[in-house]
């Protein structure tokens, strides 16, 4: 029997047109993929666990939806789809349902996600100075195109600090939190404070 999480729906409806169909043909596919798929809701945005591991997740932001499966780096990108993309998820920026691979195509690239997890394969750990792309959250990015003074303050900061903001806005659980955070973001980096400012004068 399929389980699907009420909170997935009420996502899903409050999308944007453009997405919810996009959003409705992945979350349908990936229970076809994996009957046993578990849903849940995680940073906000529709995740999908598959054989008590993570197997992806989805989101809709204002003008495109992705897909982000956990696993990507162990998957062999037969098609040539992954490319330069990932910034936006393994599929690039989705407008439109034409914006997908065939549904074959999307099954070869699930299944093998679904098998590495179903064989406990688990994703090497970074070094501890390898340094991942930060992907700054849209709404940030938003805030920046009205506040090119925070823009640049940002900019400015280190890896470490920058990185501390960011996961201190996409960990908000609701958008009033979220758009607190990023509110209170833009006022500490144009005062050129990092974001445990109020500790760091302890010291």
């Amino acid at each position: 029997m399929v389980e699907k999480d009420p909170r997935i729906d009420a996502y899903i409806g409050k999308a944007a047109d453009f997405a919810k169909p996009i959003l409705t043909h992945i979350r349908s596919l990936i229970h076809t993929i994996c009957p046993d798929v578990k849903e849940n809701i995680k940073w906000g945005v529709p995740h999908f666990d598959c054989y008590n591991a993570p197997l992806c997740s989805i989101a809709a932001f204002k003008s495109h939806c992705a897909i982000n499966l956990w696993k990507a780096a162990l998957i062999p990108d037969r098609h040539n789809i992954f490319g330069e993309k990932e910034a936006a998820g393994q599929f690039g920026k989705i407008t439109t349902l034409k914006d997908l691979p065939s549904d074959k195509i999307m099954k070869e690239y699930f299944k093998e996600a679904v098998k590495l997890n179903k064989d406990g394969v688990k994703l090497s750990k970074p070094k501890s100075n390898e340094k991942k792309e930060l992907i700054i959250p849209e709404a940030l990015i938003k805030s920046f195109t009205k506040n090119k003074t925070a823009q640049r303050a940002f900019e400015a900061l280190s890896y470490s600090h920058k990185k501390e903001y960011i996961d201190w806005i996409t960990e908000a659980k609701t958008e009033e939190t979220r758009a607190k955070r990023i509110a209170t973001t833009l006022e500490w980096v144009t005062e050129g404070k990092s974001r445990n400012w109020k500790y760091e004068k302890k010291k």
